[in-house]
């Protein structure tokens, strides 16, 4: 019998009785034709086509435990992330989630606890963020030196084209859906801010967008059913985002610079505390999983897009992306700059 009071860890179960802890934390979704349990899990696919994304989070790359600003990077925290950073991915092709996996690799130092609220939190993204007919189907576990939570997710198009990256045409409008730049002033709060216990309720709002995004699920069939002639999540930032837009669609992006500081208005605060540049966060800064979207001039835009700029020829055959008339900076996350 276990007399340790140290939380149990999973260096001390079977794998069996891992799973045995985390299956029942995994609901089914309507596309579950067969669940967890077996070698794999049998979804429906209604037109006969499949949408897939994969994205991982690493400890110490992606997310720390510990904070520098004494918050704590809880399991529930990863899950929702889990879930939300790659319902995104099928959100922006303009497809709805039917079903997503999940690898695990755990140190067996790793608090059981830790791995349950990790399931949690991903049955709790996929139902808190709209994901009905996505069923949490399984994955895999595995023994190694750090955390690391890969997820990949199925989608449908329902019957409908994929929204591309490379459909903008010169004089579309361009228009964004989901917030720009919260997460990023979470990320500044976390690495440079006073103690997490000292925030006030705005400031740590910022801080659960950055550790649990909220991207806008009903926004990517909603632009496809409006005739969004382009559509991409923004992760890594809207400069560094939209470059690759420009360049699959051969345009220039042209955004407008008081739409942007509009959307600049809220981070003031968080700015302020932190001596930096709200606009700075609204251009450069990635993790809110908001979609950008090109549309036809006279389309009318779903409800939750705005616009904020307009396609244009690119100058001299160059692709690019300008703010307020001037060649943006390019400014965004790149998962190989050490």
């Amino acid at each position: 019998m276990r007399t340790s009071p140290l939380p149990l860890t999973v260096g001390e179960l079977s794998e069996g009785e891992l799973l045995d802890r985390i299956l029942p934390r995994l609901a089914g979704g309507a596309a579950a034709l067969l669940g967890p349990g077996d070698d794999a899990a049998v979804l429906a696919a209604p037109d006969g086509r499949v949408v897939v994304s994969t994205d991982t989070q690493t400890q110490d790359a992606d997310f720390r435990l510990v904070w520098p600003n004494g918050y704590r990077h809880t399991g529930f925290d990863v899950g929702w992330k889990a879930a939300a950073q790659n319902l995104s991915d099928i959100n922006a092709m303009g497809a709805v989630a039917t079903g997503i996996v999940v690898s695990l690799t755990l140190p067996p130092a790793t608090p059981v606890g830790w791995v349950e609220d990790l399931a949690d939190g991903l049955a709790a993204g996929v139902r808190g963020l709209g994901a009905t007919r996505c069923a949490l189907a399984g994955g895999d576990l595995g023994r190694g030196g750090e955390l690391s939570i890969t997820a990949t997710v199925l989608g449908s198009l329902d019957g409908r084209s994929p929204v591309l990256r490379s459909g903008a045409h010169p004089g579309d409008v361009l228009a964004v859906a989901g917030s720009l730049g919260h997460a990023a002033a979470g990320l500044a709060l976390l690495d440079e801010g006073p103690a997490y216990e000292t925030l006030d309720g705005a400031l740590r709002g910022l801080v659960e967008l950055q550790c649990r995004p909220v991207p806008p699920l009903n926004a990517g069939p909603a632009a496809a059913l409006a005739g969004a002639t382009a559509l991409m999540d923004l992760s890594d930032g809207l400069e560094r985002d939209s470059l690759r837009l420009a360049q699959a669609s051969r345009v220039r992006l042209d955004f407008d610079l008081d739409a942007l500081r509009a959307r600049a208005e809220p981070l003031r605060s968080a700015a302020a505390l932190l001596g930096a540049d709200p606009l700075a966060w609204v251009l450069g800064g990635g993790e809110d999983h908001g979609l950008l979207a090109a549309f036809p001039a006279d389309a009318q835009l779903p409800h939750g897009f705005a616009a904020i700029g307009s396609v244009l020829p690119a100058d001299g055959g160059t692709p690019g992306v300008f703010v307020g008339g001037h060649p943006a900076a390019s400014r965004g996350w790149d998962h190989f700059a050490w």
